[in-house]
C-alpha cells in the first residue's frame, strides 16, 4: 500500500509517521486490494486531529477524529474505519470481482463536488438571531453566499468527491464507509444526480435528486 503523510501546522515526527503506518496497514487483513492512504495530521486550536483516508478499488474509506493527542486521535480514527470495514467485508470483496462498466462513465468522472467546512462568525450568527426594529423597515439583505464571501469566514477543510453512477443501496455503503452524513452520486438507472444524507431526526436515509425539465414543444 502507497501512503502518504502530511503535517499541518504540527511538525513532522518519524514515530507518528511508523505509528500511523502501522495503523493503517491493519486494513490488509479486511481488503483484498488496498491501493493508498493518505493520512493527514494537524493541530488546531490546541486538539490534534488526524484524517485518514484509503482506497480500495472504487471504494473509499474515511475516518477523522480529534483529541488531545495525536496517537489517540489517529487510534480513534482507525476505529471507524475498521467497524465500517467489519460491516462491509464481505461486500466490499464480492464489488471487486465484478467490474462496473457504464456509457457514461467517462462525462461522470469529470463531474466533481467540492465540499466545504467553515466557521461563521459570532456576530453574523447574532445578527441573524436579533429580529429588526419594529418602528424600521428592515434593511434589504445580501444573499447568503455574498455575506459568507464579505465575512471573515474561516475555511476549515475542503474535499473533493468524484461523482460516479451507482444504485441507491451501493451509496449507502460508500457513505457510511466515509463515515459521513451525505453522499453525492449519480444513480446508476435514472442517471440523476443524486444527494444521499442522514437524517438527524431518526437515522433513516433521505435522498435528493436533481433533474432538468423537458421543455414543452411550441406549435409551428
Amino acid at each position: 500500500m502507497q501512503l502518504n503523510i502530511t503535517f499541518r501546522q504540527f511538525g513532522s515526527s518519524d514515530a507518528l509517521k511508523e505509528y500511523a503506518k502501522e495503523k493503517v496497514e491493519r486494513v490488509n487483513k479486511y481488503l483484498d486490494r488496498a491501493g493508498e492512504a493518505h493520512v493527514v495530521l494537524s493541530l488546531e486550536r490546541h486538539l490534534h486531529h488526524a484524517e485518514i483516508t484509503i482506497h480500495s478499488g472504487s471504494w473509499v474509506l474515511r475516518g477523522r477524529e480529534k483529541s488531545e493527542d495525536m496517537y489517540a486521535s489517529i487510534d480513534l480514527a482507525m476505529d471507524k474505519i475498521e467497524a465500517q470495514l467489519r460491516k462491509y467485508k464481505e461486500k466490499i470483496k464480492n464489488h471487486h470481482g465484478r467490474d462496473r462498466v457504464h456509457h457514461r462513465q467517462g462525462l461522470v468522472n469529470q463531474l466533481k463536488v467540492r465540499h466545504k467546512v467553515f466557521e461563521v462568525p459570532g456576530d453574523m450568527l447574532e445578527e441573524a438571531a436579533e429580529p429588526a426594529p419594529a418602528a424600521q423597515p428592515p434593511a434589504p439583505s445580501l444573499p447568503a453566499t455574498e455575506q459568507l464571501a464579505q465575512s471573515t469566514t474561516r475555511i476549515v477543510r475542503t474535499s473533493e468527491i468524484t461523482v460516479k453512477p451507482m444504485p441507491v443501496d451501493e451509496a449507502v455503503m460508500q457513505m457510511n464507509l466515509m463515515n459521513q452524513d451525505f453522499y453525492v452520486f449519480q444513480h446508476a438507472t435514472t442517471h440523476e444526480v443524486c444527494v444521499l444524507y442522514r437524517r438527524k431526526e431518526d437515522g433513516q436515509y433521505g435522498l435528493i435528486a436533481t433533474h432538468g425539465s423537458t421543455p414543452t414543444p411550441t406549435a409551428g
